[in-house]
């Protein structure tokens, strides 16, 4: 097919999932105008290289805006609505029905794109992906406007460019994102985020991935079968085999280059001077000028969750140009989640519309319990309070202990951390308990939106472990609510100031100080912001435990947590009270919702 040939068959587009942040556009600037294919078109990027990018245009002739989607990922099976864990661009024919030009890239030396591939996220990427944003801007289908859009890679992408300022960009969408990549990304609270690279780099960078070819005409027949009325059921069989297909992928073998990436990452780059991959976008957000809206979901732990806080708090776009959405935990594959959110963003700002955007307040979050989006100036929100919860003894280490708004008695409670996937005897728990468990009974009805800070005076047998806590709700009934999570490696426990945000306590994870045994350290780290209304009566709970497996949710409840290979050693753990071990939470006012 060549560069100026259309598909015959026009792909389905969907709308599944989530698509506004608790309210609905009162216009658009366009609406049903179609949907045609543009294949396989070359961009020249320089040096000889030229990407790959299929291009997607409304069916009524005419010259509109471009969004492009840049990413490191093969764009074969993209737009069949194949659940791919790459399938993160939204669904195109939403898009050129409401008289946008998607774009969808493949970065250098993946699937049809040429030219030797570097690591990941390397300004070699930020240099082609600027020269996209011009390319596109200069077609004759396109007005001259370029917005970013896409999930997780795509919009890790998105603050990069945008802070190099390209002439033509008018503004980005991302969802799901990191800034820190280091920290964020593959040394998560101070160990490899192993099982998550298994999982992403098998699923995409196999060889298999580099050499399909699937046809347009095909894809678009895919997309009649996913996009239908049996999306759901195939969201379903997902959601249901989530761990066979995250197994599978973690079996295969990468290509060479992906490989080599690996081996650094997990073995050798210790420290952000030793680890090949680039910093990310949290150095250059002052440099961004061009107005955003930022989404993250609060189901994410260990993989996309403190960058979104990154990118609204510090980087330069002016106040009232930059929106943040806190939206509820989901899992799906395809994400279609927000197209209709980024849709109405893009009429505000490229048309003008007054579709009411311009009137939507600059953070709009989710409210666990509440189930509806409440909303603020900032976040934290200014008219939120801190609220200190000690922690405190209630007898033998299998109790349920005490949370306290007062602190408590000098005393200590103890658990045994096992590495993951080692054997034990049967009727360990019996014995010696894995975890330790602490609850606050609610006196009154409250709210709490903000960052969540744990206090912890530790103690270890060995020189180093792991230590993970989660905070839930408890309901009336006794069923528990998963709100936050957090971890830290007590041997590399050093807050790196300069990099910390008013929602993440930043750590030093290449500082690595081994533990005396027996001797208390302090240990202050971050979990995720959980929003979330506790009625009179209901339970704030928190688990603290040194494996992800035993406190994390499951892909399938709409939760993306991964493990991570902690802890490193057989020992025992010791929490220390007396006023020195709290957590810190945020209680607000609550507004009437959004």
């Amino acid at each position: 097919m060549n560069e100026h040939e259309h598909s015959r068959i026009p792909v389905k587009g969907s709308t599944y999932g989530v698509q506004y942040a608790g309210w609905t556009p009162s216009a658009v600037a366009f609406e049903g105008l179609g949907s045609r294919t543009l294949p396989d078109q070359f961009i020249p990027v320089g040096d000889g290289a030229r990407l790959h990018a299929d291009v997607y245009l409304p069916k009524k002739e005419g010259r509109y805006p471009a969004v492009v989607s840049f990413a490191a990922y093969t764009t074969e099976g993209h737009t069949a609505g194949i659940p791919t864990g790459s399938n993160e661009i939204g669904s195109p024919p939403v898009f050129t029905d409401r008289g946008y030009c998607p774009v969808i890239v493949e970065r250098r030396g993946m699937g049809r794109s040429t030219g030797e591939q570097v690591v990941f996220f390397d300004p070699q990427d930020v240099d082609d992906h600027e020269k996209v944003i011009a390319w596109a801007a200069e077609q004759p289908w396109c007005n001259g406007d370029v917005v970013l859009f896409g999930t997780s890679y795509y919009g890790m992408t998105q603050p990069l460019v945008a802070a190099r300022r390209p002439p033509a960009l008018r503004a980005f969408f991302a969802n799901e994102m990191c800034t820190d990549f280091y920290r964020h990304l593959v040394a998560f609270g101070g160990v490899p985020a192993l099982f998550f690279l298994d999982v992403w780099m098998g699923a995409n960078f196999t060889q298999k991935d580099y050499d399909e070819r699937i046809s347009p005409d095909r894809r678009a027949l895919i997309s009649h079968v996913t996009n239908s009325m049996a999306h759901p059921l195939l969201e379903k069989l997902v959601h249901k085999n989530v761990h066979r297909m995250f197994d599978s992928f973690m079996s295969k073998t990468p290509v060479d280059a992906v490989r080599r990436m690996y081996v650094n990452w997990m073995f050798d780059g210790k420290t952000r001077e030793t680890s090949t991959i680039p910093t990310g976008s949290t150095d250059v957000l002052g440099d961004i000028e061009v107005p955003f809206v930022v989404v993250q979901n609060l189901g994410y732990f260990n993989l996309h969750q403190f960058g979104s806080y990154d990118l609204f708090e510090n980087a330069g776009t002016p106040d009232d140009q930059r929106w943040m959405i806190l939206g509820a935990p989901q899992f799906d594959l395809p994400v279609y989640a927000w197209q209709g959110e980024a849709l109405a963003f893009f009429d505000h700002v490229l048309h003008g519309v007054e579709n009411g955007y311009r009137g939507q307040p600059r953070v709009r979050y989710w409210v666990e319990g509440a189930d509806e989006f409440d909303a603020a100036d900032s976040f934290p929100p200014r008219d939120g309070e801190a609220l200190r919860l000690y922690l405190g003894s209630s007898g033998p280490d299998a109790d349920t202990h005490v949370l306290a708004t007062e602190e408590t008695p000098e005393g200590a409670n103890t658990w045994v951390a096992v590495p993951i996937g080692l054997p034990v005897l049967g009727g360990l728990d019996d014995v010696a308990a894995q975890s330790l468990g602490f609850e606050l009974v609610a006196d009154h009805d409250t709210v709490l939106a903000g960052p969540v800070t744990a206090n912890l005076r530790f103690s270890c047998n060995e020189i180093d472990s792991y230590v993970v806590a989660r905070l839930s709700r408890i309901d009336r009934e006794g069923t528990r609510h998963q709100l936050s999570m957090g971890a830290v490696r007590p041997a590399a426990h050093t807050e790196d100031v300069g990099r910390s945000t008013a929602n993440e306590i930043a750590i030093d994870s290449g500082v690595r100080r081994p533990l005396t045994p027996g001797e208390p350290v302090t240990l202050r780290f971050s979990l995720t912001p959980a929003p979330t209304r506790i009625r009179a009566g209901e339970k704030l709970r928190l688990d603290v435990a040194s494996r992800t497996d035993l406190l994390r949710m499951d892909p399938s409840e709409g939760y993306a947590q991964f493990d991570l290979p902690v802890p490193p050693y057989l020992c025992r753990n010791t929490l220390h009270f007396g006023g020195d071990s709290w957590i810190d939470v945020v209680e607000v006012t609550r507004g009437e919702g959004v």
